[in-house]
């Protein structure tokens, strides 16, 4: 049997064999690859590492690694998941053995989950901080506050392990809810009211930033070039974040795309994903800018600018109780369609590896996964002399929280890509990865060539820079 047909067989099986469910239509899994694009990344961190960056230049930059690295590995992703019709692991696993290769390369998406399991554990805790806000915000904290209180109050939050903890396991019981009902129920149901609502309340808010008078300022900021402020460093971050921010690395695409109808194209949605969730993050800074201009305030200040700065300015302007409380919420839907995503690789690989029903394998896996955010949690304040790795220079001084963020941001992420990448770019037969994304030949080139020669290249640069 020719590889080509063997391939189109594998495929047919893993679709027949995909008991959990197809998503309802090719704008279902647009709305659910974006929600777990759109997440922190984008809200949170994109803002403050633009403003560090200098602005435009980086936009430019971050923009083109989107488009050379972040689109072809997610294509790639889908491509893999559909094709194998199961979980991460198990297709990659089916797939191998479709092409005559070793079972080994299952540990590639292995690494993935691994990943995606890893840092739901830390981002549920800061998840656990945007609940916190809202309540903040909502009963009026914020209101004329100095930098100093406004400092006093997140330092407070971080040093209070009960309370990190409730709101940790407030987070981590909505993820869990969402992914135990399983695809149509749970997962579709879910982005197809988060993700039209977040639109709503970012576009709400940068009508907000609009009247600040500042908002030309903000634009020019973010759209104007200046490639003086534009650093060697700039440019890795850029690419590093690109990579980051469409949830590659972490299985996340691979198991959405087990979901995803023989029908519906992979080049367009991930496409239209890739679009939507740019979108979002440029929206986010025609947001924040804006505001932190206003206020005379820093755009480089770095991780705090969301849980700092912004609360500074909003606590100074009109009505700012109230769209302080919108941006909480946003952020908190970011965030929870970014979970959702980041549990379903294992509770799916729990279904068919282990035989466990949906409720079972969520819970399971959730309480895992929640238990280990109760360590991230503690390293904020009780344990926060506590460096468990500490004797090695590269992880010198980092926490348990620092340490997950720092291992799978710089190590398991970019390694998990850079495998999928040479996975699909050099062992899979040319016919199987045609006749699966079913694109014009030209088209179909282009992709292949960057997948194959550009794509592992600065996958590699951003890896090896991490670490060094």
């Amino acid at each position: 049997m020719s590889n080509a047909s063997s391939s189109a067989e594998g495929g047919a099986m893993g679709q027949a064999t995909a008991k959990r469910g197809l998503w309802s239509s090719r704008l279902a899994f647009i709305l659910a690859a974006t929600g777990s694009a759109v997440g922190l990344g984008n809200i949170w961190k994109f803002p403050y590492i633009t403003g560090e960056n200098g602005g435009g230049a980086f936009v430019l930059v971050y923009l083109l690694c989107i488009a050379a690295v972040g689109l072809p590995i997610m294509m790639a992703e889908v491509l893999v998941g559909r094709r194998g019709g199961h979980s991460p692991v198990n297709s990659m696993r089916a797939i191998a053995s479709q092409e005559g290769l070793k079972p080994a390369w299952r540990w590639v998406a292995a690494v993935g989950v691994l990943a995606g399991f890893l840092i739901l554990s830390f981002y549920s805790v800061i998840g656990g901080w945007a609940i916190s806000y809202v309540g903040t915000a909502a009963t009026g904290q914020l209101a004329g506050q100095s930098a100093e209180s406004i400092g006093a109050i997140f330092s407070g939050l971080l040093g209070d392990p009960m309370k990190l903890l409730l709101w940790h396991t407030l987070f981590m019981a909505l993820v869990m809810v969402v992914v135990a009902r399983g695809v149509r129920s749970g997962l579709e149901r879910a982005v197809s009211i988060l993700m039209p609502a977040l639109f709503v309340l970012l576009l709400i808010v940068v009508g907000y930033a609009m009247t600040t008078g500042h908002f030309g300022q903000a634009v020019a900021f973010l759209f104007q070039p200046d490639f003086s402020k534009l650093t060697t460093s700039g440019v890795l971050v850029a690419l590093g974040h690109a990579f980051f921010t469409l949830s590659l690395g972490m299985g996340v695409m691979m198991a959405y795309g087990s979901y995803l109808p023989k029908n519906i194209s992979i080049a367009k949605t991930s496409v239209t994903v890739s679009i939507m969730d740019t979108a979002v993050a440029l929206l986010a800074g025609l947001a924040i800018f804006p505001i932190v201009f206003a206020n005379g305030l820093e755009p480089g200040a770095g991780p705090g600018l969301i849980f700092q700065t912004l609360p500074l300015a909003f606590g100074q302007m009109p009505m700012g109780s109230l769209f302080g409380t919108l941006f909480f919420v946003l952020l908190i839907f970011a965030a929870w369609t970014s979970g959702i995503s980041l549990l379903e690789p294992i509770v799916e690989w729990l279904e068919e590896q282990k035989g466990m029903n949906r409720t079972v394998s969520t819970v399971g896996a959730g309480i895992v996964c929640w238990l280990l955010g109760v360590a991230s949690v503690l390293s904020l304040n009780l344990w926060s002399d506590v460096t468990p790795l500490g004797m090695f220079t590269m992880f010198e001084g980092k926490t348990i929280f620092d340490l997950l963020d720092f291992l799978t941001a710089n190590i398991l992420l970019p390694l998990g890509g850079l495998l999928v990448a040479v996975f699909v770019g050099w062992t899979m037969s040319r016919k199987a990865l045609e006749s699966e994304l079913d694109m014009s030949p030209g088209t179909f080139s282009i992709w292949y060539r960057v997948l194959r020669y550009f794509t592992p290249v600065a996958v590699a640069v951003v890896f090896v820079y991490n670490l060094v």
